[in-house]
């Protein structure tokens, strides 16, 4: 594992921000997380700013369009691509003029791209089939996608002198591994992926890019129940998970949990809300979660400041703008209590 570029007390945020500002989106991510800031997505931007659209403006030689069922591979680059493809780049400019105005360089900046399960998910061949259907479509697009974000990191960490971590979004993981991802159609569902298979393509990609990086790979699932052991068979550095939806988990999962820890691996931990709340948590309800964790798994409250990141429960897209800003702020609150805990804790 590569040395973790984050010091103890960090925070960051998932990955998306309300809006389609990406300079507003990214003064506030840098002035609220200046150890550990991300290159913010906006998916109210519409077309190729969502997830999909997004990840497949980084593909090498796979060109992707818009048909009514979603997007689909293509014979060559047209409206959508490039439209995904120049947000990406005003993205880059924003956030480098936020660090320039900040006055201050990050030790390390997150990038985030849906993974290869993710992805082929999310994606059509030209007859129909989702792409993860086909064995040989899905190493190509997997082989695509390894070499889009190595380019990807190179440029962010050119243009903001500074090294990138990357962060590959599974939310479509576990649908997949249940044999519940419906075909394009809607009709019929697609054959459960074995997790053999699916641990071998997402290791590929893991270490595809932790080899160009030089840095940690970090790998998001906010699912109830993310797949943590495949996650660390496939050679994840740090785990992103919502740590509120961990009340009641099966003892296996507790045990995946406590095995990574235990192994060195850093978890972000999703802490407070990524809608709007009514009422604001609390520091020590933000907390909560975390500490109840480390609690019921042995370990001291002392290693959340070692191997904990705190973070929102998921993306912040659905906030207003406000709230993204409070959520942010509470959460480098609470990365700072785990190195300097509160007497009522």
């Amino acid at each position: 594992m590569p040395n973790t570029p984050w010091s103890p007390g960090t925070a960051t945020g998932v990955g998306s921000m309300p809006g389609t500002d990406p300079l507003e989106a990214a003064n506030v991510v840098v002035g609220e997380l200046p150890d550990l800031p991300y290159l913010a997505e906006l998916p109210a931007r519409g077309l190729g700013a969502d997830i999909i659209g997004r990840t497949a403006a980084l593909l090498v030689d796979l060109p992707i369009e818009l048909v009514p069922s979603g997007y689909r591979t293509a014979a060559r680059p047209g409206h959508e691509h490039r439209r995904a493809v120049d947000l990406i780049k005003r993205d880059i400019d924003a956030l480098e003029e936020a660090v320039e105005r900040a006055g201050v360089r990050p030790p390390v900046i997150k990038v985030q791209a849906a993974g290869p399960w993710t992805l082929t998910a999310g994606i059509e061949l030209a007859r129909g089939h989702r792409v993860l259907t086909d064995h040989g479509a899905l190493r190509e697009f997997a082989d695509s996608l390894s070499e889009g974000l190595a380019v990807h990191a190179a440029e962010v960490s050119r243009r903001l002198e500074t090294p990138v971590v990357v962060q590959l979004d599974e939310p479509s993981l576990p649908t997949v591994l249940a044999g519940a991802l419906s075909t394009p159609s809607g009709y019929g569902m697609v054959p459960a992926v074995a997790e053999p298979d699916a641990r071998e393509v997402l290791a590929g990609v893991i270490k595809a890019v932790g080899e160009a990086t030089n840095q940690p790979v970090i790998v998001h699932c906010c699912a109830p129940r993310p797949p943590v052991g495949l996650f660390r068979a496939a050679g994840a550095d740090a785990l992103a998970i919502d740590a509120t939806l961990l009340e009641g988990i099966p003892a296996s999962l507790s045990d995946q949990l406590g095995e990574a820890w235990d192994a060195g691996i850093t978890l972000l931990l999703g802490l407070v809300p990524g809608t709007t709340p009514a009422r604001p948590p609390t520091l020590a309800e933000a907390a909560k979660p975390a500490l109840e964790l480390v609690d019921r798994l042995g370990f001291p409250r002392s290693l959340l400041a070692e191997r904990a990141i705190p973070t929102p429960t998921c993306g912040l897209a659905g906030a207003d703008s406000t709230w993204a800003r409070r959520a942010l702020s509470l959460i480098r609150d609470v990365g700072r209590a785990f190195v300097e805990p509160p007497e009522s804790w």
